[in-house]
């Protein structure tokens, strides 16, 4: 699992498939696109962590703080395809998860990495 953490290339890569898979499936909703979409949050998970937990910095709370957006944020997408499959109304929801997902990306800029 070393490759996991050599370099963010393998976490950024997963949500940004995931972001297109998101906006695919917000467009035109589909069954296997939903599922392969759950397959990248596993992903974007798994990567996540492993870099967590490699990050022995002064800023492990601001860490903290941008592994639980990322969590918030899978999971506002996540209400949102399911609440547009239902028929409901999810502009909330959706201008919600793009918040925080705008708010984790910076933050995830800001904090310093392994390049």
């Amino acid at each position: 699992m070393d490759f996991l953490t050599q370099s963010t290339h393998v976490h950024i890569t997963t949500w940004v498939i995931a972001l297109v898979l998101f906006l695919i499936a917000v467009r035109k909703p589909s069954t296997s696109v939903h599922m392969g979409l759950r397959l990248f949050y596993v992903l974007i998970l798994i990567t996540g962590f492993a870099l967590f937990t490699t990050f022995d910095s002064l800023n492990q709370a601001l860490y903290g703080i941008k592994m639980l957006l990322g969590i918030v944020t899978i999971g506002l997408m996540e209400m949102t395809l399911v609440r547009k499959k239902k028929g409901k109304k999810n502009g909330g929801v959706l201008a919600g998860a793009f918040i925080v997902l705008v708010l984790t990306v910076i933050l995830g800029f800001a904090l310093p990495g392994i390049a």
